[in-house]
């Protein structure tokens, strides 16, 4: 049997899957569903073992070893040949005994063996229980749980860049850092506190108000990055708006390279948003096709109508498109619904210039192609003056938990410091904002673990990672 090592530990806490309240062998289709090659069934948990030995012949022994096998129901019914491979706890993924079977693809075969493994003794895996389990038992943090999720959520170059710097720790030891600075913080006041009677004597005021700063600012330059995260990780928000057959539809299929809009010379088609990623070098882009803005009696248009004005609330960057003089009047209207850098986009380039004499910023044609790349390095240009170039190398936090955590314990240290420039105030009243900072940067990286916080992170998982 090999050394299964003890339980990995975080800070003072020794974690296993039994904190789940439930350590039985999970098992899970880990593969996504529909007509492919090869699936993926994987099993983690104490009774791996029994597992392989109820389905396999032969059983796999060796660990990290693939094994060419016959997998058979309780009743000896053959169901597939497959590829076993077993690794054994803590050196796998969860931590645990894992037990993964390549099968067939399709529909049938890989349910077929997983309601084998059900029987043989394993239940079905939550929504992210894999992961979950490997946090439990300290292989990853918790920012590194939800680059999992970030990587198979990725939907551009930039995003997926991101994810891995997160995956492979980056943001995780900055954090760490970061509550280490305010740990060494919360140490002098506790030799303060305890200790006033030594014969180094208190510890200056100075000395603690310089390092609160130093860390207060360095939280500050953290929680700066989520603006910044937050665009990368779902694409800036691109608007297409304009009245009604100017082209909106039309630009946006050509700048995708694909027919995702219907594109009809009858006014009002487009009644609700169509929206799509354009993964370019720099900037990833979320292009928003919207329905044409104008009045009408129209009632289902109107909610198309209302939805483009949303959208345009929050737009990075709105396109407004205009055929004419009389669509180009439509642009102050478009101004009034954002706050966002406007690009005015003449469509329809390829027709007779001189019937269209109004200014735009660039000039179109969904037909020929004129204009397409000026207008992407346009948009480029503008969003790297507003937020500057895409960042993935340097730590940058993604999500709204990441901000919140760190809003906190920015706030935390901000009270701190009021409270500690007023030198009537105990430093024992004053300490107790410094802990409230730890213990939020504690809860980013799970160094103390809440069920709520859990749920949170696991909730959008695939059943089987």
């Amino acid at each position: 049997m090999p050394d299964r090592g003890t339980p990995a530990t975080l800070g003072s806490t020794t974690l296993n899957a039994s904190v789940l309240g439930d350590d039985r062998t999970i098992a899970a289709i880990a593969t996504a569903s529909g007509r492919g090659a090869l699936a993926i069934v994987r099993a983690s948990g104490p009774g791996v073992q029994a597992l392989a030995a109820a389905l396999l012949t032969p059983v796999p022994v060796r660990a990290r070893r693939a094994t060419h096998a016959v997998l058979r129901d309780a009743d000896g019914t053959v169901i597939d040949d497959v590829v076993a491979t077993l690794f054994f706890g803590p050196h796998s993924f969860t931590g645990e005994d894992v037990l993964e079977i390549g099968t067939h693809g399709g529909a049938v075969v890989p349910a077929a063996v997983l309601s084998a493994a059900i029987r043989a003794g394993a239940r079905e895996a939550e929504p992210g229980e894999f992961t979950r389990r490997a946090v439990l038992n300290g292989k990853l943090d918790l920012l590194q749980a939800e680059a999992i999720g970030d990587v198979i959520d990725a939907r551009s170059s930039a995003a997926l860049r991101l994810a891995r710097r997160q995956l492979d720790g980056g943001l995780s030891e900055r954090v760490v850092q970061l509550r280490a600075q305010v740990l060494a913080l919360e140490a002098l006041l506790a030799y303060d506190i305890d200790f006033p009677e030594e014969d180094d004597g208190p510890v200056p005021r100075a000395r603690i108000m310089e390092k609160a700063e130093q860390t207060l600012g360095a939280l500050e330059m953290l929680l700066s990055t989520g603006a910044h995260g937050a665009l990368v990780h779902a694409g800036a928000l691109v608007v297409l708006a304009g009245a009604p057959n100017v082209g909106k539809s039309s630009l946006f299929n050509a700048l995708l390279g694909e027919a995702r809009a219907i594109v009809t010379e009858i006014p009002g088609t487009t009644r609700d948003a169509i929206e799509a990623v354009l993964d370019l070098p720099g900037w990833p882009l979320r292009l928003v096709d919207t329905a044409g803005m104008r009045d009408t009696n129209d009632p289902v248009e109107q909610m198309g109508i209302d939805v483009a004005a949303r959208y345009l609330g929050r737009a990075s960057i709105v396109l407004a498109c205009v055929d004419s003089a009389a669509s180009a009047s439509a642009v102050a209207v478009l101004r009034a619904h954002t706050n966002a850098s406007v690009i005015t986009v003449r469509t329809k380039g390829d027709l007779v210039p001189n019937q269209y004499e109004f200014d735009a910023d660039v000039v179109v044609s969904a037909q020929s192609g004129l204009g397409l790349t000026a207008l992407l390095e346009m948009i480029e240009a503008r969003l790297a003056t507003e937020h500057g170039l895409v960042t993935t190398d340097a730590p940058v936090l993604t999500r709204a938990r990441h901000r919140v955590a760190v809003d906190e314990a920015c706030r935390e240290l901000e009270a701190f410091l009021r409270t500690w420039r007023d030198e009537g105030m105990p430093a024992s009243v004053a300490a107790t904002h410094v802990r409230s900072a730890a213990d939020a940067l504690s809860e980013l990286i799970g160094a103390v673990y809440v069920d709520d916080v859990l749920d949170v992170v696991f909730r959008s998982f695939c059943v089987g990672k």
